[in-house]
């Protein structure tokens, strides 16, 4: 079966229905992906066209097949300690603070196929030892979540691991896994993973003293992204800290953090 193309309008609907479902502002940019990740979807139905699709996942509302094309839509390329900075300003500066009595907790809350989640918790694991940390881990998509809980990984994705951290918390594939590696099940029992969307009324999950919203908002207009980050800050304890990519900025989204550095912001 040969896919058809994707019509302007067609891409047009699926544009309006991810902005109102996560948020997501696809440019006009984005029609050649959202043509290659759904085409194979249309070949699994055996649809005609895109509209087609468009009208199979609205009739479902909210069935399997429509969490599959968010899910689609929605992943993200990551990797482990992407953004390094980050990891060192919270094994230097914050974690040395912490860890006093009551469990520190972290909130991972775009956190993808796990990749982030997992470098969190060897800094966590390294950094306070026996002491008692939490770990929440989140994202929009079902499919990523289901790949992170699992915390296999190519080997080849293993080259941003310390050598040293990658002997202690992970596993070398072996047989039917080799060329894979398995991060250790005591440190993946430590994460909680939960599919929450950042769009909508939050879960009841605590308070944490360190926040990562790294490379999500990028993909938010101004509007969008204050409401997000109005939903979250109150999730964040005073003095605690909020962290978003190096190429994003809480300029003009906040006003209630106070910028540490680049990228880095604390709650007063």
């Amino acid at each position: 079966m040969q896919i058809p193309s994707l019509q302007d309008e067609e891409f047009q609907l699926f544009r309006r229905w991810l902005y109102r479902s996560a948020g997501i502002n696809l440019s006009p940019g984005k029609k050649a992906l959202v043509a290659g990740r759904l085409g194979k979807r249309l070949r699994h139905h055996g649809l005609g066209s895109y509209g087609d699709y468009f009208r199979l996942i609205m009739a479902e509302r909210g069935g399997g097949e429509l969490q599959t094309a968010l899910d689609l839509l929605t992943t993200n390329e990551t990797y482990f300690f992407r953004e390094p900075r980050h990891f060192d300003f919270l094994r230097q500066q914050v974690l040395p603070a912490l860890g006093r009595g009551r469990p520190v907790r972290l909130w991972s809350a775009a956190c993808s196929s796990g990749e982030e989640p997992y470098s969190l918790a060897m800094t966590l694991a390294e950094s306070l030892g026996a002491g008692p940390w939490e770990l929440v881990a989140s994202d929009i998509s079902s499919r990523v979540l289901a790949q992170a809980g699992r915390g296999q990984y190519p080997l080849s994705r293993a080259e941003h691991i310390d050598t040293r951290l990658l002997h202690k918390y992970c596993l070398k594939g072996v047989g039917e896994q080799e060329g894979s590696f398995l991060v250790e099940r005591r440190l993946r029992q430590r994460i909680r993973f939960m599919q929450i969307n950042l769009n909508q009324r939050l879960p009841e999950i605590g308070d944490f003293d360190v926040i990562f919203l790294r490379n999500v908002m990028i993909y938010f207009d101004l509007d969008t992204k204050r409401q997000v980050v109005e939903r979250i800050l109150p999730r964040l304890r005073p003095g605690g800290y909020f962290i978003v990519s190096h190429s994003e900025s809480l300029n003009g989204v906040s006003e209630a953090l106070r910028l540490v550095q680049p990228s880095i912001y604390r709650k007063p």
